[in-house]
């Protein structure tokens, strides 16, 4: 395991060199999601003594609970002097939720179709060095909290569910099919739905 983490702080230094070096003497950017993969990365880059900066894209679809554990975060670290930064999503220049993203997608995403990444989640750090933390392998288990035949049940499900949006867009429109949508996720879920920031709600709602 200390030969493990002594490799990675090794490769941790020479990206906040070379980051340094091309890119003007601008820090290396550690992302975080907020997740247990993020809070090692950010503990190595801690350890290994460089200079970096964190970044987290705000996805709008993530639990309170990651959200609170974010700002907890960062307010470590500002404390430490470390420079954070939260972006805000935004969807052909405005900004977006995952439920204001989805109607104008036409459809949930799904395994085939990851919009939400791309949009959501893997934006930001454009021109500057950045470092993830992904596991080297994860398992079913591990990355959704539930074995394999669970997991094959809640695809066929969101399979459904899309095909049942894009029937119910179709028939009546997107607000109605959206808004079936959230009722049912907290139906599903037996957890009401909540906004973290009042521009979400907003969007969400459909206003400007």
């Amino acid at each position: 395991m200390a030969d493990k983490e002594q490799k990675a702080i090794a490769r941790l230094q020479e990206a906040a060199f070379y980051s340094e070096r091309l890119y003007n003497g601008a820090p290396l950017i550690v992302t975080t999601s907020g997740g247990k993969d993020s809070d090692v990365c950010l503990t190595l880059a801690q350890r290994s003594g460089i200079r970096f900066e964190v970044m987290h894209n705000h996805t709008t679809a993530d639990a309170p609970e990651t959200v609170y554990h974010v700002r907890e975060t960062f307010r470590g670290l500002e404390e430490q002097g470390i420079k954070c930064a939260v972006n805000m999503p935004r969807y052909k220049g405005q900004p977006v939720t995952m439920w204001s993203l989805i109607p104008q997608k036409l459809m949930p995403p799904t395994r085939a179709v990851r919009y939400c990444c791309d949009i959501l989640k893997e934006r930001g750090g454009a021109g500057r060095m950045i470092t993830t933390g992904v596991r080297a392998v994860a398992s079913v288990a591990d990355a959704y909290g539930f074995g394999a035949k669970r997991l094959d049940l809640f695809f066929r499900a969101l399979d459904e569910n899309t095909r049942e949006y894009q029937r119910m867009a179709e028939e009546n429109d997107e607000d109605y099919a959206n808004e079936k949508l959230r009722l049912k996720a907290e139906r599903v879920t037996g957890t009401q739905i909540r906004y973290l920031y009042e521009w979400e709600a907003a969007q969400a709602a459909g206003k400007p």
